[in-house]
């Protein structure tokens, strides 16, 4: 699924909170019902006794985004499966757009990515080059290879996607300069 144009019809992203392993059936009846879902998948691979499965599995599991006006949320709370929408008591807080893009655009990049630990604080970075150009995100390294981590704030998770080192740039943190000025000299 490509989330190339964002409309400006007032409609935003939010997260549903769902039951485990209903991901797929929600997003589905959501679409029926007419609203623009986003399930965000990658390959999981799984561990039987007899063999390893690969599947596509949900980078955030028991949530699922959908793009709708606030006010108009009840036909999705009615779905079997669903639990509530994520926010601040009964009412829901919205995604951030580019939170969104940035999910869709690795999903797009063919990169290898999975679900990450959420990171509070860390080394910001900007993607300067190959398909993840303009990105920006937290950079991580797993068994020599680094990642890009990409997170959705609101849920408390994120996603690592495979990156090359040389792909990367600092991101001046903000508010706070690169480096402190040297002191006048007197």
């Amino acid at each position: 699924m490509s989330l190339d144009a964002l409309p400006s019809d007032g409609q935003r992203w939010f997260a549903l909170r769902v039951k485990s392993r209903s991901e797929h059936v929600v997003a589905t009846a959501a679409r029926n019902k007419g609203f623009e879902a986003f399930l965000p998948l990658y390959e999981a691979r799984r561990h039987w006794s007899d063999r390893i499965k690969k599947l596509q599995a949900p980078l955030f599991p028991g949530y699922l985004f959908c793009r709708l006006n606030p006010e108009h949320r009840l036909p999705l709370l009615t779905i079997p499966g669903v639990m509530q929408f994520v926010g601040l008591g009964r009412t829901p807080v919205p995604i951030e757009d580019a939170e969104i893009a940035a999910i869709d655009a690795a999903l797009r990049s063919g990169l290898g990515l999975e679900p990450w630990p959420f990171l509070d604080v860390g080394q910001r970075i900007r993607v300067e080059y190959g398909p993840l150009a303009g990105l920006e995100g937290i950079l991580v390294e797993k068994r020599k290879q680094r990642r890009i981590v990409i997170s959705v704030a609101l849920l408390q998770r994120s996603v690592g996607v495979e990156i090359e080192s040389d792909w990367v740039r600092p991101v001046k943190p903000a508010g706070r300069p690169l480096a402190l000025p040297a002191a006048p000299a007197c």
